[in-house]
């Protein structure tokens, strides 16, 4: 079983780790089981905005985790807590995957875990990320950046973004998509999409693409155009490019793309079909292209993605997703 360990001290924002809590401390065995094993760890009882919180753990039990989250860090213009950054450090040199949440990313900063690496915070905070610790490529206009065993996310909603995206990595995108049912949030928004968008979660029904974008999702073994999207939505292509960016932080060609890239995931998993006949429901054409265009996007090739990630109703499939990033 995955082990999770959110570090929690005095002066973490409330809105991230509640987030984290969330996702990987409910009980979601009936989604995927088993699910991760969940602990709370600090140097004591701890204060959270209004809220005290009692660990299960000490910040010395990090190193004993599969994943540590760090979660946002409230006053970036103090030091994070020695204590706090020596365990996130010593985790990571244990082989401890290690994410920041929003501001948590000065965390890892200090431990010098970022450094040469591109990373990400909430981009009010970026400038002065990247003013204190210059090695650290920050990136203040993404959602996420994944680097493999150290993650950084912008804040709030982007801090979502990033934990379905772990659950992508560990338990494949059918199950991180039924997560985000469960949420009432959208399946999936790629790391590279802006932070500076107008609704970052759009409620359904309530933005000018809500008719648009699921008339897609039914269509994407079609070759689709921009213009196809601009006649079905009655607006000029110039106008759907706008609300794209706004509503998405990306352009309806990139969106149809991370789509088509989705629902060969799930059919990979959930399906006996070849990469053929994926290639033709996702709109890819033919295999080679499919094979490129996933290659390039998740990481890993179709086949292994399936090997890794295969539902466990499928004969010989395998479903050990613990070891999905070391494949990768």
């Amino acid at each position: 079983m995955h082990t999770v360990a959110l570090a929690v001290t005095d002066g973490m924002l409330h809105f991230e780790l509640s987030l984290a809590t969330e996702v990987f401390g409910s009980d979601l065995t009936h989604i995927v089981d088993p699910w991760y094993r969940f602990a709370l760890c600090g140097p004591g009882p701890v204060q959270v905005g209004r809220f005290h919180l009692q660990p299960d753990h000490g910040l010395d039990h990090l190193p004993n985790a599969d994943t540590v989250i760090v979660p946002g860090w409230a006053d970036v213009a103090q030091n994070p807590p020695a204590e706090l950054v020596d365990a996130v450090r010593t985790a990571h040199g244990e082989g401890a995957r290690v994410v920041s949440l929003c501001t948590g990313a000065f965390v890892l900063a200090a431990a010098g875990l970022l450094d040469g690496k591109r990373a990400t915070t909430h981009w009010a905070h970026a400038r002065e990320l990247a003013r204190r610790h210059p090695k650290v490529s920050v990136d203040p206009g993404v959602l996420y950046v994944d680097n493999g065993d150290v993650l950084t996310s912008a804040g709030k909603a982007a801090a979502l973004d990033l934990c379905l995206h772990l659950v992508r990595l560990d338990h494949g995108s059918s199950n991180a998509n039924k997560i985000a049912r469960r949420l009432v949030v959208p399946p999936h928004r790629d790391g590279g999409q802006a932070q500076f968008i107008a609704t970052p979660v759009p409620a359904p029904g309530h933005h000018p693409l809500a008719e648009l974008l699921p008339w897609a999702l039914q269509r994407l073994d079609e070759p689709l155009t921009v213009e196809d999207l601009a006649r079905q939505a009655r607006m000029s292509s110039r106008h759907l490019s706008r609300h794209f960016k706004s509503l998405t932080g990306t352009t309806p060609l990139q969106w149809l793309h991370t789509q088509r890239i989705r629902h060969a995931q799930e059919l990979l998993e959930t399906t006996n079909d070849t990469v053929d006949t994926i290639a033709t429901a996702t709109g890819m054409g033919t295999a080679t292209t499919l094979r490129r265009h996933f290659h390039r996007t998740v990481g890993v090739p179709p086949d292994t993605y399936r090997r890794t990630f295969r539902s466990p109703t499928h004969p010989g499939s395998g479903n050990d997703a613990r070891h999905r990033r070391h494949e990768a």
